[in-house]
């Protein structure tokens, strides 16, 4: 058995349902189906879940959604009509819609999820549609019904270890099965959501449950680039990477794949394969435990913006007892979260996203640092990217900081501060946003471009 998942470009019009409904036809193991809501067909187009969230948003102002309304309803009208099915699933989903917009709001967020999940949940009763209109049997499941729980976090829900056991029933129902991504039902049956394109993460969960063979992950490319298209014009595709290494690359900006998603796959080592649902015979990229070592050191770079780091300084620092918890514990009482704490025997940096550290806080976090734990400095810096430089091979060779060090010497890139994880398969670059795309480019040209693809 496979479970198979399409994204949300791949499920964004009529003509790229079709072609879902050819690559599920074309092997007969693909018995359990993820889909996402509708995706932009074009550069400047609005994904189904952006106009759902507004529709949400407007009603919580009091405002009228129609507008909103109307254009969610005309992406699933248009296309029905392309597929040619009949106007009764668009005025199911109308109806849908209608009744999560006229539930209870005093829970902003969890209204919020509750919209925008709609998203998901109707593109499968309607591409459970059309697979019944092809004569296929076909089943659109409930995630409630299939016993996929999860906590009550809006927006960042995680699953609960019971679903596991619950979902393996599924194995027993016939026909193909049209399961909708990206949320799951609380104990108390409310809809909470993943994190955005957590579809990725549902098929992971089902292939968990289901105990599948393989988990095809179906998007809009061929496969894994070893760097980001968009900064190295025509990079080496990557045919293989363990776990870890997905996990690092998709956490530090390649979007292929939800950085969460491979949790469930990997704790039960089911193979995940990526793949292009607009060239399916392109051989893609496998995700597994372990892997050949035989392409150097480096197997993909990555990099993301939108990052501040909070540098403190104390004389002796290694030697106060309770030092980082209680820097840690200021952290926490403003509700953020870190990234990443490279840290010497005097000074520590703390790496945080941006987006989480409003301007507002700096100076009372600043002030509190310099108060509470008498600090020598405090030294607050926005505007940074973080390039991470993945690997297995890393542990076992010699001298791939100092090339990557050298690299972005010669590229005339300050490095703002480096970390290597305690794991050895990654290393971290801080850089200023604007040297990113010269650091990315000037590391691809050490690690790839005298290696024969």
């Amino acid at each position: 058995m496979k479970v198979v998942k399409f994204g949300g470009s791949s499920l964004a019009s009529g003509k790229q349902i079709e072609k879902v409904f050819q690559i599920v036809q074309s092997d007969f193991e693909r018995r359990v189906i993820v889909v996402s809501a509708p995706g932009k067909r074009f550069a400047a187009d609005r994904k189904v879940t952006d106009l759902l969230i507004e529709c949400a948003e407007q009603c919580l102002l009091n405002n009228d959604p129609l507008q909103w309304v109307e254009r969610v309803l005309e992406r699933y009208s248009s296309i029905a009509l392309e597929l040619q099915l009949s106007n009764e699933i668009v005025k199911e989903i109308e109806n849908d819609l209608a009744g999560r917009l006229a539930e209870d709001r005093s829970k902003p967020n969890q209204f919020i999820d509750l919209v925008k999940a709609s998203g998901e949940d109707n593109h499968a009763k309607l591409v459970a549609a059309y697979f019944l209109k092809q004569g296929v049997e076909a089943h659109y499941v409930n995630p409630k019904d299939a016993g996929l729980f999860v906590s009550a976090d809006p927006g960042n829900a995680q699953v609960l270890p019971e679903t596991y056991e619950l979902l393996y029933s599924l194995r027993e129902r016939s026909g193909i099965l049209i399961f909708p991504g990206f949320f799951g039902y609380s104990k108390e049956g409310d809809v909470y959501t993943f994190s955005r394109s957590g579809s990725d993460v549902t098929g992971s969960i089902l292939a968990n449950g289901l105990k599948a063979d393989l988990y095809e992950n179906f998007t809009d490319v061929d496969a894994v680039y070893s760097v980001n298209p968009s900064i190295v014009s025509r990079p080496r595709e990557v045919k293989e990477l363990t776990y870890r290494e997905m996990r690092e690359l998709s956490y530090a900006g390649f979007s292929v794949l939800h950085d969460e998603a491979l949790v469930p796959a990997f704790k039960a080592g089911i193979p995940v394969q990526i793949k292009n649902t607009n060239n399916p015979s392109a051989p893609g990229t496998r995700i597994v435990s372990e892997r050949d070592n035989t392409n150097g050191p480096v197997v993909g770079i990555a990099s993301d913006q939108g990052f501040c780091s909070i540098y403190v300084s104390k004389y002796l620092m290694n030697r106060e007892v309770g030092f980082g918890r209680k820097l840690l514990a200021i952290l926490e009482s403003f509700g953020l979260s870190y990234e990443h704490i490279p840290s010497g025997i005097d000074d520590i940096s703390i790496i945080l996203r941006e987006n989480q550290f409003k301007p507002l806080m700096e100076k009372e976090i600043k002030e509190r640092i310099e108060t509470e734990l008498r600090t020598d400095e405090v030294v607050i810096e926005r505007g940074l990217a973080l390039i991470m430089v993945v690997g297995e091979g890393m542990r076992h060779n010699i001298g791939t900081t100092a090339r990557a060090s050298k690299a972005l010497a010669n590229a005339n890139v300050n490095i703002e501060m480096i970390n290597q994880g305690s794991s050895e398969v990654s290393m971290m670059f801080g850089v200023k946003e604007i040297d990113e795309k010269r650091a990315v480019r000037a590391l691809y040209e050490e690690f790839f471009a005298a290696v024969t693809v």
